[in-house]
């Protein structure tokens, strides 16, 4: 497969080809999602919760952010990593966004961002893009507003809602946005504004009609327990698969049966006899 880039997106856009995007935070994850032809991988704030133990993507930090992309980078050969901007690296001003987005290109070599938000960053869009920095847009269910919402809650149920959200996309792609993310929205929604953009939309909990999908890596593969949301499809049950797994060894060690002589090595009766 041909190194992915934002411009091959847009490409499959026009082609009406699905595209395909997953989470990682770890190298292995990383390797294993380039290898299997995934065109896109999100380094997203979802860390915060499926790896860190947060209970939000709240707490999740720039250096935390650069930390898992530097490890992301390593195992791709091909996908277009995309790094999140965590909550309060880009909202205080456009200029201390653009700052903390060349962090994430220059130390952790992200070729792309994402952040939250519509008509209210698009200042911030065009000035990190102009910068040479491309800017994937989220719209729809936006984790970091998490608190304003109430919870996370589905977007864009009344005529009004889903008037600005289609309007928001529409600002993020004028502000120069290579793509979006649109999260948590009516199927129908998801659908009209995939047709109006001629940049890609990414879904998760926004239909089948969207250009692409995204899925939170540990929820598809079932290794995140402590919920699930409505719109993951669980591929896999490798918590229950693990923890058995890990139950077994436990067991193995305490009746002695692990390690067996396959997996062990010594010293020669000549040598031993010389100690």
């Amino acid at each position: 497969m041909a190194k992915i880039t934002i411009s091959t997106l847009k490409e499959m856009k026009k082609r009406g080809e699905k595209i395909s995007m997953l989470t990682a935070y770890d190298y292995p994850t990383a390797k294993m999602v380039d290898d299997v032809g995934i065109e896109t991988i999100l380094v997203g704030d979802s860390l915060g919760m499926v790896v860190l133990g947060y209970d939000s993507t709240l707490p999740v930090t720039m250096e935390e952010m650069i930390h898992h992309t530097k490890v992301v980078m390593r195992g791709v050969t091909n996908a277009l990593v995309v790094a999140d901007m965590p909550f309060m690296s880009y909202q205080v001003s456009k200029e201390e966004a653009l700052k903390n987005a060349g962090r994430l290109v220059k130390e952790a070599g992200a070729p792309t961002i994402k952040l939250e938000g519509g008509r209210e960053v698009a200042e911030t869009v065009a000035f990190i893009v102009q910068a040479g920095i491309p800017v994937m847009g989220h719209l729809g269910l936006t984790p970091q507003m998490v608190n304003q919402f109430g919870g996370f809650k589905a977007q864009g149920k009344s005529v009004e809602a889903a008037q600005r959200l289609l309007e928001d996309a529409k600002i993020l792609e004028q502000a120069g946005a290579y793509g979006v993310v649109l999260e948590a929205v009516p199927t129908s929604l998801g659908k009209k504004i995939s047709e109006e953009l001629s940049i890609p939309t990414i879904g998760i909990g926004a239909g089948p009609y969207c250009d692409g999908q995204v899925l939170v890596n540990n929820d598809m593969l079932g290794l995140f327990e402590k919920f699930t949301p409505s719109f993951v499809k669980q591929y896999s049950q490798l918590h229950k698969n693990i923890k058995q797994s890990m139950l077994s060894y436990r067991d193995e060690v305490r009746q002695g049966l692990f390690p067996a002589k396959e997996h062990s090595f010594d010293l020669s009766p000549e040598d031993i006899a010389k100690l």
